[in-house]
C-alpha cells in the first residue's frame, strides 16, 4: 500500500502538476494547491484515488485516462479507500481522517466525455471516485511513501 503519485493545480479548473513531494498542513491543505486556505473544509483538505479503479475504468470503457486528469491529489496502490471513510489512517507520516467519498462530479464527467457522455463518465465512476480527507498532522509526503490502514496504526 502506497502514494504512486502526487498532483497539485494552483488554481481553480488550472493545470494539474505533477509533484514527487508536497507539504501537507494540517486543517489547511497542500501547501501551494488550489484549495489551501487556513481552517479549510474537512472534506477539500486532500483527495485520494485508488490507480486500481482509475486501470479498471479504462479496462472496462476502453479508455486511456491518466490518474491526473481526474484532479486528485494522491494516487494511491493496494488500498481499498471506500474502506477508509470515517477512519484515520496515515500517509507516510501524516495522519489523515477519511471525510467522504469523492464521487465524482459534471466537471470530471465533462473532463474525460469522449466515447462515453459526461453522464456515463460519471455513473462509471460511482463509487471509485476516490475520498475526500481532513488533515489531521502536518509533514511532507513523498511518491512511494506507505499508506498505514487503521487495524495496523500505533496506539
Amino acid at each position: 500500500m502506497k502514494i504512486v503519485a502526487l498532483y497539485t493545480a494552483s488554481e481553480s479548473r488550472g493545470p494539474v502538476e505533477s509533484q514527487p513531494a508536497v507539504q501537507l498542513r494540517a486543517g489547511c491543505g497542500i501547501v501551494g494547491d488550489r484549495h489551501y486556505r487556513r481552517n479549510a473544509d474537512p472534506a477539500e483538505q486532500l483527495t485520494l484515488i485508488e490507480a486500481e479503479a482509475v486501470a479498471a475504468f479504462n479496462r472496462e470503457y476502453g479508455q486511456q485516462v491518466n490518474p491526473k486528469t481526474l484532479r486528485r491529489n494522491v494516487v494511491t496502490e493496494g488500498v481499498d479507500l471506500n474502506a477508509l471513510e470515517g477512519k484515520e489512517f496515515l500517509i507516510g507520516d501524516i495522519r489523515l481522517r477519511g471525510i467522504e467519498l469523492c464521487e465524482p462530479c459534471s466537471v470530471v464527467g465533462k473532463l474525460l466525455a469522449g466515447d462515453l457522455t459526461p453522464a456515463q463518465v460519471v455513473k462509471a465512476l460511482l463509487g471509485r471516485g476516490g475520498l475526500r480527507c481532513e488533515i489531521l498532522s502536518s509533514g511532507v509526503v513523498r511518491v512511494g511513501d506507505d499508506i498505514v490502514t487503521p487495524d495496523a496504526l500505533p496506539a
